[in-house]
């Protein structure tokens, strides 16, 4: 497969000029390129035509999953024949394993993971290890340790009618994938063995491979749909990856126990030769706890601290990650594009990792909790990602001092794409003073005011605080004020921060209320007002560019326009202002010129989340509605029947048809409470 738009809309504005040098910097092996896009010019429509000329696998990076998983829903837009997947951290909830001397307190690690984000990841592996056009659209996370590709493609199994295997064979081969077994109802990963046959759920998708055995091979293969059980196909044959990243061959594994036994010695004597005796018997220990749980069943809680010894690492050594999954040439260097999103956040975040993650360890190993090679574990340095991956566009709507030094030595200028290609121009922006004639009418009461004549023409409001306590703080005091409000922060779970925002366009609420995560790369055409609160209060969120990025909110509607609150004007300010300002003459003198009347941007609502909305509840949904007119005549008498079909789908081991009518019970058994 190649790259293809699928889409009938073609560049405009500064677009084709964008996509012709950017395609020509590629081709002239420019390592760093930038795209200066203003808010709601198309920089991805852009950056997918480049792919589309380039021709080569890609990695998008965003600064967080929200920003993610709507790039994710684009890409998918533009090619919905290619393998657009979705890479972020699959820790709903995630504590790392900490010691702090001071008080002398240990904190256990402690997730809560995500199987629906965690199987999209195994999508993106085996997408990469499989498939050539594969855009893949990660978070910072992608450059956290992964395990080896080598390995995890050497363990996949390929399983086709007539494979020599025995019923009894394939379940310890299952096992030695890592996947698990159970009775009841299947996950990605797990599988369960009925009669002659063994039922096997991927960890890549939702469905159920069924596997029919005669003698001493397979003679059957068959794909069912894991809700309605329906026959989806009878293929030849499958691959089976491990259900886990981090796979070690048996004979690798001991070896690796030796060397871990050996650090652990040597470990062991340094204490010693400190005086280190509490902190040489904690060690001890754990590890030899550890080992012995490796030994026995492979795994261990916290085995990713001993990393480098399964991977034969060197000391120092960076771990694999996500780009090393990425297609390289003979000579090892990266064949693949990457863009890295709202490059002024994304950056210093790729860049500050793996400092906070190495002071954590270094205290951890010093007070005997882990082995040294605990650092091993870590995310990679900047200078190891730079590496690790091919030529890079950086897009933003405000290069920083990075991207212009990137430039600089290259000798060449930013790529700017001023012209929306629907003529919209950048918000009119208003200084609202605060403090007026020695009162203090206070912003939120005029804010108040400004947003119900906004919400009374359908459209929507964004504001944003200093602080996530402010942000909740006044959403309540909004809904209090009969105003649809609900507040957003880096509290509010991945999976709620996309629906929240979805609701947000579908008119569900009409202010939505946030700190620095609005800022960057929210595409919400629907926001026709951009409050924002204490403008003056200099600091990273108020500094040039998260203001010139608060203002672009309101750039994808004909009527957005923006109010700053502050009474006092700072450097901050002044920019962004002017160079709002200079953006507005611009776009004015080329509608002028060309006869354009903007336009607001018309998208449709649509979210990642609904694809990740799992088949099971779409089916408990339907039933509701077949069964919802005989429930109203005779509540009583439909329950009873469906409980009657629950307890036989569980006789015939139908588990996944037994949870569908569990939950329609539940929920009809509420209504009649």
């Amino acid at each position: 497969m190649t790259f293809k738009i699928s889409t009938e809309k073609t560049p405009a504005g500064d677009q084709p000029q964008a996509i012709a040098s950017l395609i020509d910097g590629i081709a002239s092996g420019y390592k760093y390129q930038t795209l200066l896009g203003v808010t709601g010019s198309g920089k991805t429509f852009t950056a997918a035509n480049v792919i589309q000329a380039v021709q080569k696998p890609t990695l998008v990076i965003a600064h967080n999953k929200t920003l993610a998983a709507q790039l994710a829903q684009e890409y998918r837009d533009f090619f919905p024949e290619n393998a657009v997947h979705y890479f972020v951290s699959y820790y709903d909830y995630y504590q790392p394993e900490a010691y702090m001397p001071t008080s002398d307190t240990y904190i256990e690690k402690e997730a809560q993971i995500n199987e629906e984000i965690d199987r999209l990841r195994h999508a993106s592996t085996q997408a990469l290890l499989t498939r050539d056009d594969v855009i893949i659209v990660a978070s910072v996370s992608c450059i956290y340790g992964l395990g080896s590709p080598a390995e995890y493609e050497k363990k996949h199994l390929k399983i086709e009618r007539g494979f020599a295997i025995s019923r009894t064979e394939m379940l310890r081969t299952l096992i030695g994938l890592y996947f698990e077994r159970t009775n009841a109802d299947l996950s990605p990963g797990q599988f369960r063995a009925v009669g002659n046959t063994i039922e096997i759920m991927p960890t890549n998708e939702r469905v159920i491979c069924r596997l029919g055995f005669n003698g001493d091979g397979v003679a059957s293969i068959i794909k069912i749909d894991a809700v309605t059980r329906a026959i989806i196909e009878e293929p030849d044959l499958f691959f089976l990856f491990p259900a886990k990243h981090f796979v070690t061959p048996e004979d690798e594994r001991k070896v690796a126990i030796a060397d871990i036994k050996v650090e652990l010695d040597e470990q062991l004597k340094e204490f010693k030769k400190e005086g280190k005796i509490l902190e040489a018997e904690r060690l001890r220990r754990r590890t030899e706890h550890d080992l012995a749980l490796i030994r026995e069943i492979g795994y261990c809680n916290g085995i990713e601290n001993y990393s480098r010894h399964f991977d034969r690492r060197k000391p120092g050594e960076a771990p694999y990650t996500l780009l090393s999954y990425f297609p390289h040439k003979k000579d090892g260097t990266p064949d693949f594009l990457t863009i890295i999103d709202e490059s002024h956040v994304t950056i210093p975040q790729l860049n500050g990792m793996y400092a906070g993650d190495r002071s954590r360890k270094n205290t951890l190993v010093e007070f005997g909790f882990r082995l040294p090679s605990a650092v091993d574990n870590r995310p990679l340095q900047f200078a190891e990602f730079e590496d690790r991956v091919g030529q890079v566009i950086y897009t933003t709507a405000t290069p920083g001092k990075f991207e212009y030094a990137k430039l600089q030595e290259l000798g060449i200028k930013p790529v700017e794409q001023i012209i929306r290609p629907t003529g919209l121009i950048d918000p009119e922006i208003e200084v609202r003073g605060v403090i007026e004639n020695g009162t203090y009418p206070g912003q939120v009461k005029d804010f108040i005011a400004e947003s119900v004549t906004v919400i009374a023409r359908d459209a929507r409001v964004l504001v944003t605080t200093l602080t996530k306590k402010m942000a909740e703080d006044l959403s309540e005091f909004l809904t209090e004020k009969k105003v649809k409000a609900k507040y957003i922060h880096s509290d509010v779970d991945t999976m709620e921060r996309i629906e929240i925002l979805t609701a947000f366009r579908k008119g569900d609420f009409d202010c939505l209320v946030g700190v620095n995560l609005l800022r960057e790369g929210l595409d919400l055409p629907e926001v026709e007002l951009v409050a924002i609160m204490d403008a003056d209060k200099e600091g990273f969120l108020r500094s040039e560019t998260a203001l010139i990025q608060t203002i672009g909110r309101a750039a994808r509607n004909v009527k957005g326009r923006v109010i700053l609150y502050a009474d006092e004007s700072t450097k901050a300010l002044e920019y962004a202002i002017s160079e709002t300002n200079r953006r507005r003459t611009i776009q004015l003198g080329y509608n002028k010129e060309h006869n354009i009347t903007p336009k607001s941007i018309t998208k449709e609502i649509r979210s990642i989340a609904d694809q990740m909305r799992t088949e099971h509840q779409e089916t408990v949904e339907t039933l509701l509605k077949v069964d919802r007119e005989l429930f109203n005549k005779n509540p009583v008498k439909v329950i009873k029947e469906k409980r009657r079909q629950m307890e036989q789908a569980v006789s015939e081991l139908d588990f996944e048809t037994a949870a569908i009518i569990r939950d329609e019970i539940r929920f009809l058994e509420g209504k009649v409470k």
